[in-house]
């Protein structure tokens, strides 16, 4: 049994890690609290549901025997903590995929991420994702749920993510995340010519007969989805998307609803779109949705400094915007 006679009473702010163990005394001001909610005033930095879980794995102890979640302390408890390694969902393998490393420190990954590199391992790519390649990368993610990955972007959308290193930089960027303080702008070319910005207030959820979509539906999950014009061409418009929620598909979803879905968005276009003859061929074929993550701005997990990344537009949604330029220029010059 561990000796706890040198243990001082502690607090949320004095609380010292001991080696691989937090060790406290239960301050008075807690007597009569639940050990679980004991547990989040001691340790905020951890999520409520990893604690819980540590209970359960009776890896939290009070006078050196383990206790329930529900279990009332009083003040004056022994209390050890040991923040076990998170077992690995699956044994994914670690492989060597080039990754575009923005930004990185001892908390966290910012990447830019390539257009058709998947994020996770799902059905038919269990390989050659960005959960591969990072654990090859950082092996120490092998200890952080799904490799550190706290958001996504769909296979082919380009841009800005990023990924905690450990625990801790985890559960802080997902609650940052849950309290829509991280900053998310998106580049998007998409059919017709808007005319003004706005907001989208749509919910979203599962499209109500195919599954494999996601749509507009009253009662789903909120979301809000802020647009601005960037730059107008005949037939499409260069828009930009301030994310407040992190909805699947989101923004294809809330454009499309306008009725101006993303230019390349095979799953999201219903019929043919109003072009312009001479720009047809060049925009229907795009090959994907025209969508990159553009800027990223969040509170540091550790500091909480505010830091901001930018990203430029992947080559083939530059090339086809100096193309979209080109063909209008030659068009309105023509005698």
């Amino acid at each position: 049994m561990r000796d706890y006679s040198a243990i001082q009473t502690g607090s949320p702010l004095t609380a010292t890690p001991n080696d691989t163990l937090y060790d406290f005394i239960v301050p008075d001001e807690y007597a009569g609290m639940r050990l679980d909610q004991i547990l989040v005033k001691l340790l905020p930095q951890y999520s409520r549901s990893r604690l819980q879980e540590w209970v359960v794995q009776q890896q939290v102890l009070v006078n050196g025997a383990p206790s329930l979640s529900k279990e009332k302390l009083w003040g004056g408890e022994a209390l050890s903590v040991n923040p076990v390694s998170h077992p690995a969902e699956q044994p994914y393998i670690a492989q060597d995929i080039e990754l575009d490393i923005v930004y990185e420190d001892e908390a966290l990954i910012v990447i830019n991420k390539p257009v058709g590199l998947v994020v996770h391992p799902g059905s038919g790519n269990w390989e050659g994702t960005l959960l591969n390649a990072l654990l090859h990368y950082c092996p120490q993610l092998n200890d952080v749920p799904r490799a550190g990955i706290v958001h996504r972007l769909d296979k082919d959308t380009s841009g800005l993510m990023v990924v905690a290193k450990t625990l801790i930089s985890q559960t802080a960027l997902v609650r940052q995340l849950q309290e829509r303080t991280v900053k998310r702008e998106y580049l998007a070319l998409v059919w017709g010519e808007l005319t003004r910005g706005g907001l989208v207030d749509a919910d979203i959820d599962r499209h109500p007969s195919n599954r494999v979509k996601m749509a507009v539906v009253e009662g789903g999950k909120p979301a809000l989805t802020h647009y601005a014009i960037e730059r107008s061409y005949p037939s499409c418009t260069l828009v930009r998307c301030r994310l407040e929620t992190g909805r699947t598909h989101q923004i294809r979803v809330h454009m499309a609803h306008l009725k101006h879905p993303l230019i390349g968005d095979a799953v999201y276009i219903q019929g043919g779109q109003k072009c312009v003859p001479y720009l047809r061929t060049l925009l229907n074929g795009f090959p994907r949705q025209a969508l990159h993550a553009t800027r990223l701005a969040l509170l540091h997990p550790l500091t909480e400094e505010l830091m901001e990344w930018h990203v430029a537009m992947p080559e083939d949604m530059q090339q086809l915007l100096r193309e979209l330029q080109r063909e209008v220029k030659e068009f309105e010059n023509k005698p």
